[in-house]
């Protein structure tokens, strides 16, 4: 048989199972991880992970990985550099910020939406800011098809926060920050919540910061990973002697 020949009677890859794939994700990776809050384990079978993944990584939707935030649209490919959590990880941050109905959320780095559109379920409003046009209209778009309505994608660099609409009950950065800036912890209310991946490479750490009162704070270390870091994050000053 010729190789042309073998190609064509050779069967086909076969289709993702979506919805075995999704169980998989929960049961497998995320419930594994420790998260163990059965309404964030049901909103990742509610929110289609998929349906904010770029369409050329839609395979990759389910893996335990970060996806590439790359791009196909009118002008033709578009790299944005940046990448979606693995689905553990925003499982996780989403367990520990125990978002609650009537909250007001500001999520920094909106990439995909996917985080947004999780945060939308448990909150009252979400105030998304990305510095990248490209990636908020993808955003925008995957909310609106999803029909998550109270969500919000403002353009621009949220690195220092987004003091505009503060304070907020609930802070979420979609990205690494070298340090955590005053600035932006100071837009929480008394109360509130910031989750964030802080450090530097090989020692990043991502925890959980509450307010407790206009001056008094506490961490709550969570686990290491690696996040790249927000576009313009304020970063430790270097003194040489």
């Amino acid at each position: 048989m010729s190789t042309a020949a073998a190609a064509r009677a050779a069967p086909a890859a076969p289709a993702l199972d979506i919805e075995r794939a999704r169980y998989n994700m929960v049961e497998q990776q995320v419930r594994t991880w420790e998260v163990l809050d059965q309404s964030v384990l049901d909103l990742l079978l509610v929110v289609r992970r998929e349906e904010f993944v770029p369409p050329a990584y839609r395979q990759l939707a389910f893996t335990d990985m970060e996806v590439p935030l790359r791009l196909t649209g009118e002008d033709g490919p578009y790299d944005s550099g940046e990448t979606m959590f693995a689905p553990k990880v925003e499982a996780r941050f989403l367990q520990e910020l125990q978002v609650k109905p009537h909250e007001q959320v500001l999520e920094i780095g909106t990439g995909s939406g996917h985080m947004a559109a999780l945060l939308a379920h448990k909150a009252q409003q979400v105030l998304s800011v990305e510095i990248d046009p490209k990636l908020a209209a993808f955003a925008q778009a995957n909310l609106a098809r999803a029909g998550v309505r109270n969500v919000k994608v403002e353009p621009g660099d949220g690195a220092q926060g987004w003091p505009a609409h503060a304070p907020y009950d609930v802070i979420m950065v979609s990205g690494g920050l070298p340090m955590l800036p005053p600035g932006l912890i100071a837009q929480l209310k008394v109360g509130g919540r910031l989750a964030a991946i802080v450090g530097e490479p090989p020692a990043m750490s991502a925890q959980i910061v509450t307010r407790l009162s206009e001056t008094g704070y506490d961490t709550l270390p969570l686990f290491e990973t690696l996040a790249k870091p927000l576009r313009n994050a304020q970063r430790p000053s270097r003194f040489r002697f």
